[in-house]
């Protein structure tokens, strides 16, 4: 089960996110032209990736931030970069360009040190924008509860899309990760669950004096947890491929 869209347009051009996006995708294919090697592939690891024992000893600050456009994979970078463009530009857009900026840096920042802090002697790298974008997550269910997310379910060979208010499928996200981080093995390697969590609580703390400065409560009173503009609307064009009947 995962998110492919939301029903929360931006009604501005989302330059930052696109920026980010477009970043991440060029260190990704950097690494699969120019680390072509072991040795070249694990000193970039050990020069640019959060690592808890370096960080420990007094070594390489700067990883906290060039560790959160490094990727793993393909599948590592497509999936992070799906959550990042559908809840990023609406929190540009209501923070403004630089702000937004500034605020997925410092979420990215402390969703490693969340990370740093379940595991401060562990050698294992940690990479990844997750961190960041659990961030904006944390951000957008603040902002959005309501707003309605289209879920891709797969369940074996059944394939259904249909959506459910954000607050649901981001506090289970949220949830998830915590119950991933309680049995997670800091040496082991994996999914890095604290820093998941750690992202989204910065992301939430983070975003709270805009709410607050938009009316807290009544900021929710007045758009009912939804977009402060209408919902982009979706509907599901037929198949021009015909249907074939048993005979």
């Amino acid at each position: 089960m995962f998110p492919i869209r939301d029903h929360n347009p931006s009604e501005s051009t989302p330059y930052v996110t696109y920026a980010l996006i477009a970043i991440n995708v060029i260190v990704y294919l950097y690494g699969l032209v120019a680390l072509t090697d072991d040795a070249t592939l694990n000193r970039f690891y050990y020069d640019y990736a959060m690592i808890p024992a370096r960080i420990t000893a007094g070594e390489n600050y700067p990883s906290l931030v060039t560790s959160i456009f490094m990727h793993a994979g393909f599948m590592h970078l497509a999936g992070n970069m799906l959550f990042l463009w559908i809840f990023g530009d609406n929190m540009e857009e209501e923070m403004g360009p630089i702000p937004f900026l500034a605020f997925y840096l410092l979420s990215g920042v402390g969703a490693d040190l969340a990370q740093y802090a379940s595991g401060p002697t562990s050698q294992v790298a940690t990479v990844g924008a997750s961190g960041a974008i659990a961030g904006v997550m944390g951000g957008y269910l603040l902002m959005f509860p309501k707003a309605k997310v289209d879920i891709l379910l797969i369940l074996i060979v059944f394939f259904k899309i249909f959506p459910v208010p954000s607050w649901i499928m981001l506090g289970l996200w949220f949830l998830l990760q915590l119950l991933g981080g309680v049995g997670a093995d800091p040496n082991g390697g994996g999914v890095a669950y604290w820093a998941h969590a750690g992202g989204f609580i910065i992301g939430f703390v983070l975003t709270l004096p805009m709410w607050l400065k938009r009316g807290a409560a009544g900021y929710w009173d007045a758009t009912d947890g939804h977009p402060p503009h209408p919902d982009a609307q979706y509907r599901f064009q037929k198949s021009s491929i015909p249907v074939v009947k048993r005979r």
